[in-house]
């Protein structure tokens, strides 16, 4: 703290201390609150409360911490003087504070209506954009510097916001620059201090100076453990979460992302107690409402626990989901122990929400998250298949996916870039089958043909804030292929050697230097090559594929079917990874059964199945085609990959247990009807039964017997169960 700010800000705690009388100013407060002094700036905030003047009422409240009584007499201020810009301004800082990000951005945007040139106005909009991570917020805030080139605030947002975006040297830059103008600029500090800690530095050197400022400045240890959250380092966040309420135990919102962080490493009791803390002190936004309500729904969750997995299921589902994951679970793990040569320390969570707002919670604050599956350290949380449309997702290709992120993380102690986490992640997901992961979406083709691709060392921005809608689905697909790219021409082993520089804590331009032998720069012109060779031509002729689509959607429509197997034949082959809504694979097979073509049908809809086609219908029709052509191997095959994607379908598991019944796979025929019977079918008898023969088959008589009986405690007069109760003890008395 320099001696003229010192002294000016002792004077004024002086001032309130002797006398109330003192014409108090919002400036005035806000500088004994930011140098510490909480009493004073107590005193000094409710003495602008007792003012005549609305807007100073306003402050003064703010200040106190009444924030409706804040609020009205904003408005009342506003309505006195409607051309006062900075009294909007000031209103919208006040709802962003308050979790109301709608009306902060309307009063940003009906300030500058008024005052075209309102450098604060653009600040609050970059904070409102910041908040979602949306690349707005760099705008925004370098036009508030445009407008004002010594606007700290906005040199301290800026750094934050090129530190998100991990461009560290221009984020120590924009904090240098708004310690020049005001070498009291906690935040900028604070970058210094993320800078420091994300480099494993020590960041004691600019904590200290933030202390000569103001001792209980809680805010400086909350961002720094926000960046590390943001770069899942999420035990030393917590780490410094704790920290900044130790300083300030009012700092609801570092108080209230301790419980949040604390409950995606997986605890419940710690959480609910911060959170109920912040909740009953009036800090109430959505994450830390939803966190709350979240806690209390577990009790409607189920847990699988062994040595190496815990799986939490709701109550209702959890029996027939249990098997299909857990086989995934353990496969995984076989896989990945093998693959990257480690174990984990601990068991691994897995979290499944068949309602996906719940699953959002888990998520609410991250960046450039899949909508279907997050990982924490070991701790995983993902949608049920219940929670999506049937054949919306791949369920066992996204635990895969997340499973790959819980190894990495590991190996490399959380210090890896995102883009090689992710682009493993979705590398790893086809490698476990071809038919896993997704294809190239219509947006990831356009990003291709329009040249929109990053450079290998600026990929984790595509992640963190894009720059256009769909920005972080192409980052997912670049970063995928690159590791197909890698390991296409370097070999797997490659990729385990950047897993291991990473952990070394190496940059990425570093290791592929290092690992691959080439300049970043060359790196991005040989990769755009080979993708080029393999989706060039796709690229190229997108505007001529989507005109021919909407032409064979017309004749679809219309029953042409000799001029859709024409041109979807065509269509097919120019985007062949297209298997979404209205694909060409599914309007042919309509056609060739039209013309009653089972074979074609059957073929081109295996194709539609190995190019990663996901739909239920299509699928079951597959397999019913199958069968009609005397392929019940096949059929089973069909089916059983379906289960990856919609197990939640009692007539597919009937069905399915029946063709693995009938080709004397009896533990999958038992696995298949244990899940009709978690279904809860209405006919429970011959459910029952079914598994009841299935038992028998393997020679487990006693299994078979307790489930014959509960078949016919639900039908006594079913025949079937009768005549196979007495050839039990037929067999039984034989002996």
């Amino acid at each position: 703290m320099t001696r003229v700010t010192r002294s000016c800000v002792l004077c004024l705690a002086g001032l309130l201390g002797a006398s109330m009388s003192w014409a108090a100013t919002p400036e005035n407060c806000h500088a004994l609150r930011k140098h510490g002094h909480r009493a004073e700036a107590q005193k000094c905030y409710e003495s602008l409360s007792v003012a005549r003047d609305p807007y100073l009422r306003a402050e003064g409240y703010w200040g106190m911490e009444m924030y409706q009584e804040a609020n009205n007499q904003f408005r009342i201020a506003v309505a006195q003087s409607p051309s006062n810009a900075m009294y909007r301004v000031r209103w919208g800082r006040l709802m962003h504070e308050r979790f109301n990000n709608t009306d902060a951005a309307n009063l940003f945007k009906e300030a500058l209506e008024k005052d075209a040139k309102n450098a604060q106005a653009y600040y609050g909009l970059a904070l409102v954009s910041a908040d979602g991570f949306d690349s707005k917020a760099v705008e925004w805030a370098a036009k508030a510097l445009e407008l004002d080139p010594k606007f700290v605030q906005a040199h301290e947002l800026m750094a934050n916001l090129l530190l998100e975006d991990s461009d560290e040297e221009k984020a120590f830059a924009e904090a240098d620059e708004a310690l020049k103008i005001s070498p009291e600029a906690l935040d900028a500090m604070a970058i210094h201090a993320a800078i420091e800690a994300l480099a494993d530095r020590s960041p004691d050197a600019w904590f200290e100076k933030i202390r000569q400022v103001n001792p209980a400045y809680g805010e400086g240890y909350a961002l720094v453990a926000h960046h590390l959250v943001l770069n899942r380092r999420y035990q030393e966040g917590i780490a410094y979460y704790r920290k900044a309420i130790e300083v300030d135990p009012r700092l609801w919102a570092a108080r209230a992302q301790l419980g949040i962080n604390l409950m995606r490493m997986g605890q419940e009791d710690e959480p609910r107690k911060q959170l109920e803390i912040c909740y009953d002190n009036g800090y109430r936004n959505e994450e830390t409402v939803n966190s709350l309500r979240l806690l209390d729904s577990y009790k409607n969750f189920v847990t699988f626990r062994d040595e190496t997995t815990i799986l939490k299921l709701q109550k209702k589902e959890a029996e027939l989901l249990y098997p299909y994951f857990e086989a995934v679970l353990k496969r995984s793990i076989a896989t990945y122990e093998k693959k990257y040569k480690m174990k984990l320390p601990g068991p691994v969570q897995v979290e499944v929400y068949p309602d996906h707002e719940d699953f959002a919670v888990r998520t609410m604050g991250m960046p450039g998250l899949g909508a279907l599956g997050v990982t924490f350290g070991e701790v995983i949380a993902m949608d049920s298949p219940s929670g999506r449309p049937p054949g919306e997702f791949h369920w066992a290709s996204t635990l895969w996916h997340e499973m790959s992120h819980v190894y990495i993380l590991t190996a490399t102690d959380h210090r890896v870039p995102r883009w090689f986490t992710e682009g493993l992640a979705v590398h790893e997901e086809t490698e476990a089958s071809p038919e896993w992961g997704d294809r190239m979406t219509p947006d990831v083709v356009v990003a291709i043909r329009d040249k929109k691709l990053l450079p290998i060392a600026e990929l984790d921005r595509g992640f963190i804030r894009p720059r256009y809608p769909m920005q972080v689905i192409v980052s997912y697909y670049q970063a995928g292929r690159i590791c197909d790219y890698i390991q296409s021409r370097w070999g797997a082993d490659k990729l385990l050697d950047m897993v291991h520089s990473f952990a070394q804590r190496k940059t990425t331009p570093e290791v592929i230097r290092q690992d691959l032998g080439l300049e970043p720069e060359e790196f991005d012109k040989q990769f755009l090559d080979w993708l080029d060779k393999d989706v060039g031509q796709t690229a190229a002729n997108f505007d001529k594929w989507r005109t021919s689509l909407k032409d064979l959607v017309e004749q679809a429509k219309n029953k042409n079917y000799d001029e859709v197997l024409k041109e979807g034949d065509e269509v097919r082959r120019m985007y062949p990874d297209y298997v979404y809504a209205a694909n060409p694979y599914e309007f042919m097979a309509e056609a060739d059964l039209a013309k009653g073509n089972k074979q074609s049908a059957a073929a081109v809809l295996t194709d539609y199945e190995k190019k990663g086609g996901r739909s239920p219908q299509s699928l079951k029709q597959l397999a019913s085609l199958e069968e009609e052509l005397g392929k019940p191997t096949e059929a089973a095959a069909t089916l059983d990959r379906l289960n990856y994607i919609d197990p939640v379908d009692e007539e597919l598991h009937r069905h399915l247990g029946d063709l693995w019944f009938a080709q004397k796979n009896y533990t999958g025929a038992i696995r298949e009807y244990n899940a009709v019977i978690a279904s809860h079918p209405l006919d429970k008898a011959s459910a029952q039964f079914n598994l009841a023969r299935a038992y028998f088959a393997t020679g487990q008589k006693d299994m078979a017997e307790e489930h014959l009986l509960t078949s016919l405690e639900a039908a006594p007069d079913y025949r079937p169960a009768q005549k196979l109760l007495l050839q039990m003890k037929d067999s039984n008395e034989g002996k």
